[in-house]
C-alpha cells in the first residue's frame, strides 16, 4: 500500500515569538535537530519517491533538516509558472536522490494584516473566539487575508493533480508544508466537514501517516507521536 507523510515544518522564529506568519519567509528557530533527526528515521525507513513542499523557507529548511540524517540527497524542482520549472526537468542520477517538487500551491494560508503581528495582542485587539475563528475555521477570513476554504480551494487541486498520481503508482510521497495547507489536505482525505475542521491541529514537526490501498482508499492513519 502506498503511503503518504504529511509533515508540519519544525518551529520557525515566528513561532517561537507567537507572531502570526502567514507568507512572509522566517528560518527556523534553532534547536530542531533532535526532532529532525527522530522524524527522518522514522519517514526513511520507507522508499520516499517523491517530496513535496512549498517555496517558504521554513518548509524547504525543514526539507533540507530531515535530509542531513539520510544518505539520500535532494534535488529542489519548481513547479510553478517560469523558466525554473521549464529548466529544473528531473533526471535520476542514481537512487540515492530524491525529487523535491515546490509549489506556491502549499504555502501557509495568507494572515493579510496579522502578518507579523503578535497573536497575544491581537486577541486582546479583536477578542479570542475571532482569532480562534481566523486561523482554525472554514470559511472565516482575516483582515485583507485567506480563509481556509481559499487555501483548500489551491491546495487540494494540486494534490489531486501531483501527489494522487504518485499515490496510484504505489509510491510513498512526503509532504512537508504549513500548518493550513495540511489541514486543508486532511480535511480532504479524511472528509472531514466544514464545522468540524476547526477542531484539527498538526503540532510543529507534527508528522501524519496514511496508508491507501490501489484504489486510493484510505486504510490507516497513525499520528507519529513525539
Amino acid at each position: 500500500m502506498a503511503k503518504l507523510f504529511l509533515l508540519r515544518h519544525f518551529k520557525s522564529q515566528w513561532n517561537l515569538e507567537n507572531r502570526f506568519t502567514g507568507w512572509v519567509d522566517v528560518p527556523l528557530a534553532k534547536g530542531w535537530e533532535k526532532e529532525a533527526r527522530r522524524v527522518s528515521k522514522r519517514i526513511f525507513k520507507n522508499k520516499i519517491s517523491s517530496v513535496y513542499s512549498s517555496p517558504l523557507i521554513r518548509n524547504e529548511d525543514s526539507v533540507l533538516a530531515l535530509f542531513e540524517y539520510t544518505e539520500k540527497n535532494p534535488i529542489f524542482i519548481y513547479l510553478d509558472k517560469g523558466k525554473m520549472k521549464k529548466w529544473g526537468k528531473f533526471k535520476e542520477i542514481n537512487k540515492n536522490y530524491i525529487p523535491v517538487y515546490i509549489s506556491r500551491n502549499l504555502n501557509e494560508r495568507y494572515y493579510g494584516r496579522l502578518q507579523g503581528e503578535n497573536k497575544a495582542e491581537m486577541m486582546k485587539k479583536y477578542g479570542k473566539e475571532k482569532i480562534h475563528l481566523w486561523r482554525r475555521g472554514f470559511s472565516s477570513i482575516p483582515p485583507g487575508g485567506e480563509s481556509l476554504r481559499e487555501t483548500y480551494r489551491r491546495t487540494v487541486p494540486f494534490y489531486k493533480r501531483y501527489v494522487k498520481k504518485d499515490l496510484k503508482k504505489g509510491r510513498n510521497v512526503l509532504i512537508v508544508a504549513s500548518h493550513n495547507s495540511l489541514r486543508a489536505l486532511i480535511k480532504y482525505i479524511e472528509n472531514i466537514s466544514n464545522k468540524d475542521i476547526i477542531n484539527v491541529e498538526v503540532g510543529y514537526g507534527g508528522l501524519v501517516v496514511y496508508q491507501f490501498d490501489k484504489s486510493l482508499n484510505l486504510k490507516k492513519k497513525t499520528i507519529v507521536k513525539k
